[in-house]
């Protein structure tokens, strides 16, 4: 084992390759140690000597200080060196360790938002590639969770109906202003949604999921038509909880799918862990709640495009030697025409559909 630190010793080498090799091996030592400071002053030396030539080392370690900075909460600064290693990006594996780059610092930021943009921007790369949709899935089920999108789901739904409901007026002819309602958390929402909702899926009451501050329960429900008014604020929240669930339960649906065909190849290790991530996503699918001919109807829409064959050659890893304003282009798509490719079309359907809301995975 001795011999495979060879490296930390080689201070005295007077060949430049070997003492550049040295301290970049010494800084992913280090890093692989979790000693990120030592692996950053590694790095830093190693860059300092490096021939502009050299451009392929000079990417790796470049990446590796961006690695340090983020773990040692210099978010900002591994930020600036990814968006000039995509400056210089100039092939799609140069795009793609950028991307994983980026999502790395989003995850240690736990901004979901950018995370979920990055794996967009890589499944745009690698569409067949089963990790990158699960890993997408999750990152919409880790967006329900977040703050910001509760917040921020918060304040449309106390805009949109705000714009069409001023006031309510009282049996006395009075008008009551009101507070915008406290929103659960995903898990908190679908628990409590069997105990709210009546049998035609309609909710009838909020003493059971409205508490505290803020809760439009302080209204006049006994009335017909503050009732409406209660149904219909909480109907926005729940679709903006639904629409998201829906992505996430495809994105899994899609990565089982690649899985299936992915272990046609495999075997040994590769297959037993391909297994086994397909039984947990088997749970996690049976978690949504979903009806068969809804679950059918996501599995032939996020599965339209797999063919074996191609599947195959999205495997090989080719690697494409393009102009950088043509590879900026291939990830440049926004969230929003990213979803509407993969989603629009299954959105659209389960409600023609009247898919019921899908309950939260425990």
């Amino acid at each position: 084992m001795g011999q495979a630190h060879w490296f930390c010793e080689a201070s005295d080498c007077k060949d430049d390759v070997e003492i550049l090799t040295a301290k970049k091996f010494c800084g992913d030592l280090a890093y692989r140690q979790r000693a990120f400071q030592k692996a950053l002053a590694e790095y830093s030396s190693c860059l300092l000597l490096l021939p502009p030539s050299n451009i392929a080392m000079r990417r790796d370690v470049q990446e590796g200080q961006a690695r340090c900075l983020a773990h040692l909460g210099r978010h900002q600064e591994a930020l600036d060196i990814a968006e000039k290693l995509r400056d210089w990006a100039t092939n799609t594996d140069h795009l793609t360790t950028v991307l994983n780059l980026q999502f790395a610092i989003y995850c240690n930021l736990e901004n979901t938002e950018e995370m979920i943009t990055c794996l967009q921007q890589l499944i745009s790369l690698h569409t067949f590639n089963p990790w990158y949709w699960k890993l997408l899935a999750e990152a919409y089920m880790s967006l329900l969770q977040t703050p910001l999108f509760i917040s921020e789901m918060k304040l449309n739904q106390c805009k949109d109906f705000a714009a069409n409901n001023h006031a309510v007026e009282t049996s006395s002819g009075k008008e009551m202003s009101f507070q915008c309602p406290k929103l659960h958390s995903w898990e908190e929402d679908f628990q409590s949604r069997r105990a709210t909702e009546g049998k035609d899926g309609d909710f009838v009451s909020c003493s059971a999921n409205q508490t505290g501050q803020g809760s439009l329960c302080t209204m006049e429900e006994s009335k017909p038509q503050n009732k409406v008014k209660h149904a219909t604020f909480m109907s926005c929240g729940q679709e903006a909880l639904k629409d998201v669930g829906i992505k996430a339960c495809a994105s899994f649906v899609r990565t089982r799918l690649l899985l299936q065909l992915m272990q046609l190849q495999q075997s040994s290790f590769a297959l037993e862990n391909n297994l086994r991530v397909q039984q947990e996503i088997e749970v996690q699918v049976k978690s949504f709640g979903l009806k068969e001919k809804s679950l059918l109807l996501i599995t032939e829409v996020m599965g339209g495009d797999l063919i074996p064959e191609k599947l195959k050659e999205d495997c090989q890893g080719e690697v494409k030697c393009i102009e950088a304003s043509a590879l900026s282009s291939l990830v440049t798509a926004s969230a929003k025409e990213f979803e509407s490719k993969w989603f629009k079309k299954l959105q659209d359907s389960l409600c023609h559909l009247d898919c019921p809301a899908i309950s939260t995975p425990s």
